[in-house]
């Protein structure tokens, strides 16, 4: 702390000529002087003002600008911002006063990056925060690249924080900014933000990991040394000109793989892999060049079966390209192996404004406001409003997506861990609505099954099929999940809650109890809760009318005791699907000695119907008992 206060004046204006010497090359005398006007105007705005480390304020704004021009290599309009990004909101200068002294384009982006004072927030202020940013992208990009880079310092400087302010800072960073940033295609700025954000939030399990790593790159040496020696023979024998070197995972990525697998760091796959770079200027096309390198090193290396992954034909959603294959060391260890060249590198580093032969990050961007679009457009029509914006926003940042086909060849990308639900209502809605099972791959599967990359999934329909409550927790995108949403939300709710010990159906000998939140709880008359509540809490009895509904049906059991004979079943089950047009959903037959005991499991409007239904069937040739099962 003592030395960051003695930053002189002659260091503050060497960390801002950093800027200016990154911009030169790119910019016009007159981008120049703007950016050095807009510096000195938010030199002299922040000049007596100090960050919590101790230093001069102006220190954040020269190192935004710096990120934004360095690692972001942005024009001079989102430098001048970067400088400029905190003028309005703790200075006397205002939005108009920026506009009339750096124009429109450099107003508009400080604008958005400034967070909006208000008396009253429509959501909370982190979430209002959130989609003022979020909004930016109906118009322009680069205000929230601006946001990532002042999020990024702000991480890079947090140890100066309070720890309560460093968990609400670090918590943001990982839920919100880190997965923006790989969306964004910003790869290593991501993989920062998650490590600076874990190293805040469990500083004892990163330091933990952080010591494994170090101790397992001291294990390998020998190891990686003689299989990247043989990788040097393999390639240099052919000609190949490339770079070569050894990458160990970052703790947040592998602690999230422990995780997710539920194994320990000695146990977890891919903690490191060996990277193969070649220039860009091949004289063949660079997937000729990767398949030329891979050909190369599976004819002296065995190739682990399964493990080549094309992302240079079927890109990650931010853009990152790269070949992968796994290898087989001299040392009996399989050794992951990413092929690419120094273009696919730079663009991982530089995202969505780095110069791309594909469209895939300005179709994402697209994507993307148009789901912003949709979420302003409908957000007021759910009850949670504040959180299902940001969720469903945020369902669309995940990490990573897949890329699954219709048996037509037409690709449909969604987010890691959709299921055939999301498919279906990324092809059309009405397909979405009425989705009532699928193929994938060639075989029969349910709505709610996971996808993965590759997958060919064929939808089948029914018209009489309608979104159920259980698809809420089965849909990951936006689309599916904002209309499953509207339409069970516009569904008239039912009047009572139906006691989940006794299951009551309409019909039967009930009895209510007025619960704290007002609703009433309804219960079969014998039941142990009920009997239980009237000793408690018999002031909150109250009569109710539990009538059927034509439009609703609840589950019920019944267990039939037989003589086997032929065509037994097909008589229970014609009793129930054709005489009363009601829907089996389980059905369970043992035989022992020519005695059948069968379960089955239907749906009935009342209780009147079930006991038709037990009437009938204890009238079939051969039946001995049928029990419902609350009896």
């Amino acid at each position: 702390m003592e030395y960051v206060q003695q930053i002189t004046e002659l260091e503050i204006n060497s960390r801002a000529e950093e800027v200016f010497t990154a911009m030169s090359p790119r910019c016009t005398i007159d981008e120049m002087e703007l950016m050095r006007r807009a510096y000195q105007l938010a030199h002299d705005a922040h000049a007596y003002q100090k960050r919590m480390t101790g230093e001069p304020y102006i220190i954040h704004p020269i190192a935004v600008a710096r990120i934004v021009a360095v690692e972001m290599k942005l024009g001079a309009p989102p430098v001048c911002a970067a400088f400029l990004h905190d003028v309005v909101e703790d200075t006397d200068y205002t939005d108009e006063d920026i506009k009339r002294l750096f124009g429109d384009d450099v107003a508009f982006l400080v604008r958005v990056v400034t967070k909006q004072k208000k008396s009253n927030y429509s959501m909370s202020k982190q979430l209002d925060n959130f989609r003022q940013m979020l909004d930016s992208m109906h118009y322009d990009v680069r205000a929230i690249l601006i946001k990532l880079a002042d999020r990024l310092h702000n991480m890079r400087t947090l140890s100066s924080m309070r720890p309560a302010k460093q968990m609400k800072i670090a918590g943001e960073t990982d839920y919100f900014y880190a997965p923006l940033a790989n969306r964004l295609g910003f790869y290593n700025i991501k993989i920062e933000l998650e490590n600076l954000s874990f190293r805040y939030r469990c500083p004892q399990v990163y330091e933990n990991i952080v010591q494994l790593i170090e101790k397992e790159k001291e294990q390998d040496k020998i190891r990686m040394a003689s299989f990247s020696t043989k990788i040097d023979e393999v390639l240099n024998a052919n000609g190949i000109r490339y770079r070569r070197e050894v990458a160990y995972r970052a703790p947040y990525s592998l602690y999230r793989k422990m995780k997710n697998t539920k194994v320990d760091f000695e146990h977890v796959e891919g903690r490191h892999f060996t990277r193969i770079v070649f220039p860009e200027d091949v004289y063949v096309s660079e997937k000729n060049m990767c398949l030329n390198i891979y050909s190369y090193l599976t004819n002296c290396f065995r190739e682990k079966s399964g493990s080549m992954i094309n992302y240079i034909d079927q890109p990650k959603s931010n853009g990152y390209q790269s070949f992968h294959v796994h290898l087989l060391s001299d040392y009996g260890v399989w050794e992951e192996v990413h092929i690419s060249s120094e273009r696919m590198i730079l663009n991982s580093r530089l995202g969505c404004v780095a110069r791309r032969r594909d469209n895939d990050i300005t179709a994402w961007i697209d994507a993307m406001r148009n789901v912003l679009r949709d979420v302003a457009n409908n957000s007021h029509e759910n009850p949670d409003g504040d959180s299902f914006f940001i969720e469903s926003v945020r369902s669309q940042f995940y990490n990573d997506d897949i890329t699954c086909y219709t048996p037509q060849g037409r690709a449909l990308r969604l987010p890691k861990g959709s299921t055939v639900l999301d498919f279906a209502y990324n092809i059309h809605t009405q397909v979405g609505m009425h989705a009532k099972y699928a193929k994938i791959n060639g075989h029969l599967a349910s709505i709610k099954t996971v996808l993965h990359r590759g997958d060919c999934v064929e939808v089948g329909t029914d018209e009489s099929v309608m979104p159920k409550d259980d698809w809420r927790g089965c849909a990951k995108s936006y689309k599916a999940l904002r209309h499953i949403h509207q339409y069970l939300d516009r569904l008239p709710k039912p009047q009572y809650d139906r006691c989940p010990v006794c299951h009551p159906i309409p019909g039967e000998e009930v009895i209510g109890f007025t619960e704290d939140n007002g609703r009433i709880s309804v219960h079969r008359r014998d039941c142990s809760e009920a009997i239980a509540m009237s000793s408690r809490y018999g002031d909150s009895i109250v009569a109710v009318d539990f009538l059927a509904e034509e439009s609703v049906l609840y589950p019920a059991s019944i267990t039939v005791h037989a003589v086997d004979r032929q065509h037994l079943l097909s008589d229970l089950i014609d009793s129930i699907s054709n005489k009363f047009r009601l829907s089996i959903n389980n059905l369970h037959t043992v035989t022992e000695d020519e005695i059948v005991t069968c379960t089955v499991n239907f749906y009935v409007h009342s209780y009147d119907e079930l006991q038709t239904i037990v009437d009938t069937i204890s009238d079939i040739p051969d039946v001995d008992e049928v029990k419902y099962q609350n009896d």
